[in-house]
Protein backbone atom coordinates (compact mmCIF):
# COMPACT_ATOMS: atom_id res chain seq x y z
CA UNK A 1 0.00 0.00 0.00
CA UNK A 2 1.39 3.39 -1.00
CA UNK A 3 2.37 5.49 2.01
CA UNK A 4 0.55 8.79 2.33
CA UNK A 5 2.63 11.64 3.64
CA UNK A 6 1.59 15.05 4.92
CA UNK A 7 3.51 17.71 3.00
CA UNK A 8 4.67 20.91 4.69
CA UNK A 9 6.21 24.08 3.29
CA UNK A 10 9.89 24.81 3.05
CA UNK A 11 9.52 27.46 5.73
CA UNK A 12 7.71 25.05 8.08
CA UNK A 13 10.45 22.44 7.60
CA UNK A 14 13.20 24.97 8.27
CA UNK A 15 11.36 26.15 11.39
CA UNK A 16 11.17 22.58 12.73
CA UNK A 17 14.93 22.20 12.30
CA UNK A 18 15.59 25.62 13.81
CA UNK A 19 13.58 24.66 16.90
CA UNK A 20 15.84 21.70 17.65
CA UNK A 21 18.21 22.19 20.56
CA UNK A 22 21.71 21.36 19.38
CA UNK A 23 24.65 20.58 21.67
CA UNK A 24 27.54 23.05 21.58
CA UNK A 25 30.84 21.87 22.99
CA UNK A 26 34.06 23.81 23.55
CA UNK A 27 37.63 22.66 23.05
CA UNK A 28 41.06 24.25 23.39
CA UNK A 29 43.26 24.06 20.31
CA UNK A 30 46.52 25.68 19.12
CA UNK A 31 46.06 29.16 17.67
CA UNK A 32 47.92 27.91 14.60
CA UNK A 33 45.06 25.47 13.91
CA UNK A 34 42.21 27.91 14.58
CA UNK A 35 41.66 29.48 11.16
CA UNK A 36 37.89 29.59 10.46
CA UNK A 37 37.10 28.16 13.88
CA UNK A 38 34.56 30.00 16.04
CA UNK A 39 35.78 31.65 19.22
CA UNK A 40 33.99 30.33 22.32
CA UNK A 41 35.00 33.08 24.76
CA UNK A 42 36.04 36.71 24.52
CA UNK A 43 39.70 37.24 23.78
CA UNK A 44 41.03 40.17 25.86
CA UNK A 45 44.33 42.01 25.97
CA UNK A 46 46.68 40.52 28.56
CA UNK A 47 48.60 43.81 28.69
CA UNK A 48 48.79 47.21 27.03
CA UNK A 49 49.55 47.02 23.31
CA UNK A 50 52.06 48.09 22.30
CA UNK A 51 53.62 47.54 25.73
CA UNK A 52 56.39 50.09 25.11
CA UNK A 53 56.75 53.33 23.18
CA UNK A 54 57.71 52.52 19.59
CA UNK A 55 59.41 54.53 16.92
CA UNK A 56 57.39 55.09 13.78
CA UNK A 57 60.44 55.62 11.56
CA UNK A 58 64.15 55.10 11.20
CA UNK A 59 65.78 58.19 12.65
CA UNK A 60 67.12 59.83 15.81
CA UNK A 61 65.45 60.19 19.21
CA UNK A 62 65.83 63.57 20.95
CA UNK A 63 64.62 65.27 24.14
CA UNK A 64 62.00 68.04 24.15
CA UNK A 65 64.57 70.36 25.73
CA UNK A 66 66.81 70.02 22.67
CA UNK A 67 64.06 70.47 20.08
CA UNK A 68 65.08 73.97 18.90
CA UNK A 69 67.60 76.08 16.94
CA UNK A 70 68.08 73.73 13.99
CA UNK A 71 70.23 72.81 12.18
CA UNK A 72 72.63 71.65 14.89
CA UNK A 73 74.85 68.75 15.80
CA UNK A 74 73.94 66.02 18.28
CA UNK A 75 76.19 63.53 20.01
CA UNK A 76 75.11 59.96 19.11
CA UNK A 77 75.23 57.91 22.34
CA UNK A 78 73.72 54.66 21.12
CA UNK A 79 71.83 52.70 18.51
CA UNK A 80 68.52 51.02 19.22
CA UNK A 81 67.44 48.30 16.82
CA UNK A 82 64.06 46.59 16.88
CA UNK A 83 63.99 44.18 19.79
CA UNK A 84 66.59 46.06 21.85
CA UNK A 85 66.13 48.47 24.79
CA UNK A 86 67.92 51.64 25.96
CA UNK A 87 68.42 51.70 29.72
CA UNK A 88 69.54 55.29 30.40
CA UNK A 89 68.31 58.80 29.72
CA UNK A 90 69.52 61.07 26.95
CA UNK A 91 71.58 64.09 28.02
CA UNK A 92 71.77 67.62 26.65
CA UNK A 93 72.09 67.53 22.82
CA UNK A 94 72.43 63.76 22.91
CA UNK A 95 70.58 61.46 20.54
CA UNK A 96 70.18 57.74 19.87
CA UNK A 97 69.98 56.22 16.43
CA UNK A 98 66.69 54.32 16.34
CA UNK A 99 65.00 51.88 13.95
CA UNK A 100 61.34 51.59 12.98
CA UNK A 101 59.39 49.77 15.67
CA UNK A 102 62.20 50.01 18.20
CA UNK A 103 62.02 51.00 21.88
CA UNK A 104 62.05 54.79 22.43
CA UNK A 105 64.17 56.06 25.39
CA UNK A 106 62.04 57.12 28.34
CA UNK A 107 62.97 60.82 28.21
CA UNK A 108 62.90 61.13 24.41
CA UNK A 109 60.07 63.30 23.14
CA UNK A 110 60.47 62.98 19.38
CA UNK A 111 62.00 60.87 16.65
CA UNK A 112 63.50 62.92 13.82
CA UNK A 113 63.22 61.02 10.53
CA UNK A 114 66.50 59.89 8.99
CA UNK A 115 65.76 61.97 5.88
CA UNK A 116 66.03 65.15 7.99
CA UNK A 117 69.61 64.43 9.14
CA UNK A 118 73.12 64.60 7.72
CA UNK A 119 76.39 62.98 8.72
CA UNK A 120 79.13 65.18 10.23
CA UNK A 121 82.45 64.88 8.34
CA UNK A 122 85.21 63.25 10.40
CA UNK A 123 82.86 63.03 13.40
CA UNK A 124 81.34 59.49 13.30
CA UNK A 125 79.79 59.93 16.76
CA UNK A 126 77.84 63.01 15.69
CA UNK A 127 74.84 63.71 13.46
CA UNK A 128 73.47 67.00 12.17
CA UNK A 129 69.71 67.33 12.50
CA UNK A 130 68.58 69.80 9.88
CA UNK A 131 65.02 70.53 10.97
CA UNK A 132 62.42 69.43 13.51
CA UNK A 133 59.00 68.00 12.68
CA UNK A 134 55.48 68.70 13.93
CA UNK A 135 54.77 65.05 14.72
CA UNK A 136 56.65 63.17 17.42
CA UNK A 137 56.71 59.95 15.32
CA UNK A 138 56.27 57.87 18.49
CA UNK A 139 53.53 55.30 19.01
CA UNK A 140 52.54 55.47 22.72
CA UNK A 141 52.31 52.37 24.88
CA UNK A 142 48.70 51.11 24.98
CA UNK A 143 47.70 53.24 22.01
CA UNK A 144 45.90 50.35 20.30
CA UNK A 145 44.71 48.23 23.25
CA UNK A 146 44.67 48.78 26.97
CA UNK A 147 45.06 45.80 29.30
CA UNK A 148 41.70 44.00 29.56
CA UNK A 149 40.32 45.50 26.34
CA UNK A 150 38.27 43.26 24.07
CA UNK A 151 40.33 41.91 21.18
CA UNK A 152 37.83 39.55 19.53
CA UNK A 153 34.31 38.79 20.76
CA UNK A 154 33.10 35.28 21.46
CA UNK A 155 31.13 33.89 18.53
CA UNK A 156 33.50 35.35 15.95
CA UNK A 157 34.78 33.11 13.17
CA UNK A 158 38.53 33.53 13.28
CA UNK A 159 40.50 34.42 10.18
CA UNK A 160 44.23 34.96 9.53
CA UNK A 161 43.99 38.55 10.74
CA UNK A 162 42.44 37.44 14.00
CA UNK A 163 45.05 34.75 14.49
CA UNK A 164 47.72 37.39 13.97
CA UNK A 165 46.13 39.56 16.66
CA UNK A 166 45.98 36.69 19.17
CA UNK A 167 49.58 35.77 18.42
CA UNK A 168 50.67 39.39 18.97
CA UNK A 169 49.69 38.91 22.61
CA UNK A 170 51.62 35.67 22.90
CA UNK A 171 48.56 33.41 22.77
CA UNK A 172 49.38 29.85 21.79
CA UNK A 173 45.99 28.26 22.50
CA UNK A 174 42.41 29.38 22.07
CA UNK A 175 38.97 28.12 23.12
CA UNK A 176 36.68 27.42 20.19
CA UNK A 177 33.43 25.59 19.55
CA UNK A 178 34.00 21.99 18.59
CA UNK A 179 33.26 21.27 14.95
CA UNK A 180 30.24 19.00 14.43
CA UNK A 181 31.03 15.45 13.44
CA UNK A 182 29.11 14.24 10.41
CA UNK A 183 28.73 10.77 8.92
CA UNK A 184 27.43 10.30 5.38
CA UNK A 185 25.51 7.29 4.08
CA UNK A 186 24.77 6.96 0.39
CA UNK A 187 22.38 4.18 -0.56
CA UNK A 188 21.51 2.40 -3.75
CA UNK A 189 22.24 -0.96 -5.33
CA UNK A 190 22.74 0.96 -8.57
CA UNK A 191 25.81 2.79 -7.26
CA UNK A 192 29.28 2.04 -8.60
CA UNK A 193 32.54 2.70 -6.79
CA UNK A 194 35.34 4.86 -8.18
CA UNK A 195 37.38 2.82 -10.63
CA UNK A 196 34.55 0.44 -11.52
CA UNK A 197 33.71 -0.20 -15.14
CA UNK A 198 30.54 1.59 -16.31
CA UNK A 199 27.61 -0.83 -16.57
CA UNK A 200 24.04 -0.58 -17.88
CA UNK A 201 21.66 0.27 -15.06
CA UNK A 202 24.48 1.46 -12.80
CA UNK A 203 25.73 4.96 -11.96
CA UNK A 204 28.77 6.28 -10.16
CA UNK A 205 28.23 7.64 -6.67
CA UNK A 206 28.67 11.36 -7.39
CA UNK A 207 26.57 12.49 -4.44
CA UNK A 208 28.88 11.04 -1.80
CA UNK A 209 31.76 13.27 -2.79
CA UNK A 210 29.39 16.22 -3.26
CA UNK A 211 27.98 15.98 0.26
CA UNK A 212 31.37 15.37 1.88
CA UNK A 213 32.85 18.52 0.39
CA UNK A 214 29.78 20.61 1.18
CA UNK A 215 30.03 19.42 4.79
CA UNK A 216 33.71 20.39 4.94
CA UNK A 217 32.97 23.81 3.41
CA UNK A 218 30.37 24.34 6.11
CA UNK A 219 33.00 23.93 8.82
CA UNK A 220 32.20 20.39 9.96
CA UNK A 221 34.24 17.20 10.08
CA UNK A 222 33.35 14.23 7.89
CA UNK A 223 34.06 11.21 10.07
CA UNK A 224 33.02 8.52 7.60
CA UNK A 225 31.38 8.07 4.22
CA UNK A 226 29.55 4.76 3.76
CA UNK A 227 28.11 3.44 0.50
CA UNK A 228 25.42 0.79 0.91
CA UNK A 229 23.31 -1.40 -1.35
CA UNK A 230 19.57 -1.32 -0.72
CA UNK A 231 19.33 -3.54 2.33
CA UNK A 232 17.20 -2.67 5.35
CA UNK A 233 19.26 -4.54 7.97
CA UNK A 234 22.51 -3.20 6.58
CA UNK A 235 21.14 0.33 6.73
CA UNK A 236 19.96 -0.12 10.34
CA UNK A 237 23.30 -1.58 11.44
CA UNK A 238 25.23 1.36 10.03
CA UNK A 239 22.81 3.96 11.33
CA UNK A 240 22.97 2.52 14.82
CA UNK A 241 26.76 2.57 14.74
CA UNK A 242 27.12 6.07 13.32
CA UNK A 243 24.53 7.66 15.61
CA UNK A 244 26.74 6.86 18.60
CA UNK A 245 29.71 8.98 17.54
CA UNK A 246 28.31 11.72 15.31
CA UNK A 247 26.34 14.90 15.79
CA UNK A 248 24.58 14.56 12.45
CA UNK A 249 24.08 11.77 9.94
CA UNK A 250 23.32 12.79 6.37
CA UNK A 251 21.90 10.14 4.10
CA UNK A 252 21.35 10.20 0.37
CA UNK A 253 18.74 8.21 -1.51
CA UNK A 254 16.10 5.77 -0.33
CA UNK A 255 13.62 8.39 0.88
CA UNK A 256 10.87 8.05 -1.70
CA UNK A 257 7.96 5.60 -1.59
CA UNK A 258 9.42 2.69 -3.54
CA UNK A 259 9.81 -0.87 -2.27
CA UNK A 260 13.53 -0.33 -1.58
CA UNK A 261 13.34 3.13 -0.02
CA UNK A 262 14.33 1.90 3.40
CA UNK A 263 15.26 5.28 4.82
CA UNK A 264 11.64 6.31 4.48
CA UNK A 265 10.69 3.33 6.66
CA UNK A 266 13.42 4.18 9.17
CA UNK A 267 12.20 7.76 9.44
CA UNK A 268 8.63 6.70 9.93
CA UNK A 269 9.68 4.41 12.82
CA UNK A 270 12.01 6.98 14.45
CA UNK A 271 11.60 8.64 17.83
CA UNK A 272 10.76 12.01 16.27
CA UNK A 273 9.80 12.44 12.65
CA UNK A 274 10.20 16.10 11.74
CA UNK A 275 9.07 15.91 8.12
CA UNK A 276 9.13 13.53 5.17
CA UNK A 277 7.25 15.45 2.51
CA UNK A 278 7.76 19.04 1.34
CA UNK A 279 5.66 21.33 -0.80
CA UNK A 280 8.62 22.04 -3.06
CA UNK A 281 10.46 20.75 -6.09
CA UNK A 282 13.06 19.38 -6.34
CA UNK A 283 13.53 17.35 -3.19
CA UNK A 284 9.93 17.00 -2.09
CA UNK A 285 10.84 13.71 -0.34
CA UNK A 286 13.65 15.27 1.71
CA UNK A 287 13.26 13.90 5.23
CA UNK A 288 14.49 14.78 8.71
CA UNK A 289 14.10 12.83 11.94
CA UNK A 290 15.70 12.38 15.35
CA UNK A 291 16.68 9.01 16.74
CA UNK A 292 18.80 8.31 19.85
CA UNK A 293 19.20 12.09 20.23
CA UNK A 294 20.90 12.25 16.84
CA UNK A 295 19.56 14.24 13.91
CA UNK A 296 19.36 12.46 10.57
CA UNK A 297 18.78 14.48 7.41
CA UNK A 298 17.86 12.27 4.47
CA UNK A 299 18.46 13.94 1.12
CA UNK A 300 17.12 12.93 -2.25
CA UNK A 301 19.28 10.71 -4.43
CA UNK A 302 18.81 13.02 -7.40
CA UNK A 303 21.94 15.22 -7.62
CA UNK A 304 20.11 18.53 -8.14
CA UNK A 305 17.73 17.82 -5.29
CA UNK A 306 20.57 16.61 -3.07
CA UNK A 307 22.55 19.81 -3.71
CA UNK A 308 19.52 22.03 -3.08
CA UNK A 309 18.44 20.16 0.04
CA UNK A 310 21.87 20.40 1.59
CA UNK A 311 21.93 24.19 1.42
CA UNK A 312 18.35 24.62 2.59
CA UNK A 313 18.46 22.17 5.50
CA UNK A 314 21.86 20.68 6.37
CA UNK A 315 24.11 23.74 6.00
CA UNK A 316 22.16 25.93 8.47
CA UNK A 317 22.21 23.10 11.01
CA UNK A 318 25.97 22.64 10.72
CA UNK A 319 26.52 26.36 11.26
CA UNK A 320 24.28 26.33 14.34
CA UNK A 321 26.49 23.72 16.03
CA UNK A 322 29.13 26.44 16.32
CA UNK A 323 26.72 29.28 17.02
CA UNK A 324 26.92 30.79 13.55
CA UNK A 325 24.32 31.82 10.98
CA UNK A 326 24.14 30.17 7.59
CA UNK A 327 26.79 31.16 5.08
CA UNK A 328 23.94 31.45 2.55
CA UNK A 329 22.88 35.06 2.21
CA UNK A 330 19.13 35.41 1.75
CA UNK A 331 18.15 38.36 -0.46
CA UNK A 332 15.36 39.52 -2.71
CA UNK A 333 16.23 39.40 -6.41
CA UNK A 334 14.50 40.26 -9.65
CA UNK A 335 13.91 37.73 -12.40
CA UNK A 336 16.27 38.57 -15.25
CA UNK A 337 14.62 35.95 -17.44
CA UNK A 338 11.08 34.58 -17.30
CA UNK A 339 10.67 31.04 -15.99
CA UNK A 340 7.78 29.83 -18.15
CA UNK A 341 6.56 26.86 -16.12
CA UNK A 342 3.74 26.87 -13.59
CA UNK A 343 3.87 24.73 -10.49
CA UNK A 344 1.59 23.12 -7.97
CA UNK A 345 4.48 23.25 -5.50
CA UNK A 346 7.11 25.93 -4.92
CA UNK A 347 10.04 25.45 -7.26
CA UNK A 348 13.60 25.96 -5.97
CA UNK A 349 15.80 26.63 -8.98
CA UNK A 350 19.55 26.54 -9.34
CA UNK A 351 20.58 29.89 -10.73
CA UNK A 352 23.19 32.56 -11.29
CA UNK A 353 22.97 36.16 -10.18
CA UNK A 354 24.40 39.58 -10.87
CA UNK A 355 24.30 42.78 -8.84
CA UNK A 356 23.28 45.74 -10.99
CA UNK A 357 22.68 49.22 -9.55
CA UNK A 358 22.21 47.77 -6.09
CA UNK A 359 19.66 45.14 -7.19
CA UNK A 360 20.22 41.43 -7.56
CA UNK A 361 19.25 39.95 -10.92
CA UNK A 362 18.74 36.18 -11.04
CA UNK A 363 18.04 33.60 -13.71
CA UNK A 364 17.89 29.84 -14.18
CA UNK A 365 21.28 28.24 -14.69
CA UNK A 366 20.86 25.50 -17.28
CA UNK A 367 18.52 22.65 -16.43
CA UNK A 368 15.83 22.66 -13.73
CA UNK A 369 15.60 18.84 -13.76
CA UNK A 370 16.11 17.25 -10.36
CA UNK A 371 18.44 14.54 -11.68
CA UNK A 372 20.69 16.93 -13.62
CA UNK A 373 24.11 17.78 -12.25
CA UNK A 374 25.72 19.63 -15.16
CA UNK A 375 24.97 23.02 -13.60
CA UNK A 376 26.24 22.31 -10.08
CA UNK A 377 29.72 23.67 -10.79
CA UNK A 378 28.44 27.01 -12.10
CA UNK A 379 25.41 27.57 -9.84
CA UNK A 380 25.87 30.58 -7.57
CA UNK A 381 22.43 30.85 -6.00
CA UNK A 382 19.07 29.20 -5.40
CA UNK A 383 15.80 31.06 -5.95
CA UNK A 384 12.16 30.24 -5.35
CA UNK A 385 9.36 30.35 -7.90
CA UNK A 386 6.16 30.22 -5.80
CA UNK A 387 3.44 27.81 -6.80
CA UNK A 388 1.18 29.57 -9.28
CA UNK A 389 -1.16 29.07 -12.23
CA UNK A 390 0.62 31.83 -14.17
CA UNK A 391 4.34 32.31 -14.84
CA UNK A 392 5.96 35.15 -12.94
CA UNK A 393 6.58 38.22 -15.11
CA UNK A 394 10.00 39.56 -15.98
CA UNK A 395 11.60 41.46 -13.08
CA UNK A 396 9.29 39.85 -10.53
CA UNK A 397 10.78 39.72 -7.04
CA UNK A 398 11.84 36.25 -5.83
CA UNK A 399 13.41 34.90 -2.65
CA UNK A 400 17.03 34.08 -3.36
CA UNK A 401 19.84 32.37 -1.47
CA UNK A 402 23.34 33.46 -2.50
CA UNK A 403 25.54 30.41 -2.04
CA UNK A 404 28.90 30.57 -0.25
CA UNK A 405 32.31 29.84 -1.81
CA UNK A 406 30.97 30.41 -5.32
Amino acid sequence: MLERRKPITLEEAQAKLAALKLPQQVETIPVADANHRVLAEDAVAAYDYPNFRRSGYDGYAIRAADDHDFPKNFHVVGEIQAGATFDHDLGENETARIMTGAFVPDNAAKVIMLEQTRSVPEQPDQVKIMVSQDRDNITPAGSEFKQGALLIAAGTELNPGGLSLLTAFGATEVKVYRQPRVAIITTGTELLNPGDTPQPGKIFNSNGLLIANLVAESGAIVTETVQLVDDYKLLQTNLERLKQTNDLVITDGGVSVGDFDYLATTARNSEQLLFNKLKMRPGSVTTAFVDDNTLIIALSGNPGACYTGFYLFAEPILRRFVGQPSHCQKVTANLARVYPKTNGYDKILRGTYQLNDGRYQVQLNGSDVSGSLGNLQSTTCLFKIPHSHEPLPLNAEVETWLLPFK
